[in-house]
């Protein structure tokens, strides 16, 4: 089956063909489809974002859409940088202002996880939503050279994400926990 994800994330496309490939699903990326358009997230929670993007994307090709909004929520930061988190420094210095914002919490109050709210809209037009969430916490310092975003300063047990390989990785993510959750939803249909 061909879904369309409705982004041009490379990062994203790849993590979703390695989770959703073996279920059988063909994943393109919007512009692959040939969808050249920047679709604003201008709502209030991922679940929102994750339906504005997909149902843009669908309007135009009225076919199976899949997209995604995913951030961090520190709880020591009263849940920053939440949906904000693509755009809470420039790239690159996104981990240092976080770490930044950390210094001197500890470690007990550095909790957080990942969350991922994934929208899919079927052939039909009706959209569906899931949620993942993987639980860990910031670590000190940028840790390991996998992954991307937050990854070097997540802390799944005693690793970063970004010491996981990306089969570990995918067995644990908040995107993963969503798509899981997602390919369950398909099979009961």
């Amino acid at each position: 089956m061909k879904i369309i994800l409705a982004s041009n994330n490379q990062n994203k496309l790849r993590e979703f063909r390695e989770i959703l490939e073996p279920f059988g699903f063909e994943v393109v990326s919007q512009s692959e489809a040939g969808a050249g358009i920047e679709v604003e997230e201008n709502g209030t929670t991922f679940a929102e974002n994750a339906y504005i993007k997909c149902r843009a994307i669908y309007d135009i090709f009225k076919t199976p859409v899949i997209s995604d909004d995913s951030g961090l929520e520190i709880d020591a930061l009263n849940g920053a940088p939440g949906i904000y988190s693509a755009r809470y420094a420039e790239p690159g210095k996104r981990c240092a202002r976080v770490l930044s914002e950390l210094n001197g919490v500890p470690d007990e109050k550095r909790t957080a996880r990942f969350k991922c709210s994934i929208c899919y809209i079927d052939e039909n037009g009706t959209s569906h939503s899931v949620t993942g969430v993987c639980e860990g916490r910031i670590g000190y310092e940028k840790r390991g050279a996998n992954g991307f975003g937050y990854d070097p300063i997540f802390m799944y047990g005693d690793k970063s994400f970004a010491e996981l390989s990306a089969e570990e990785k995918n067995a644990v993510s908040h995107r993963a926990d969503a798509l899981k959750k997602f390919t369950e939803m398909l099979g009961g249909k």
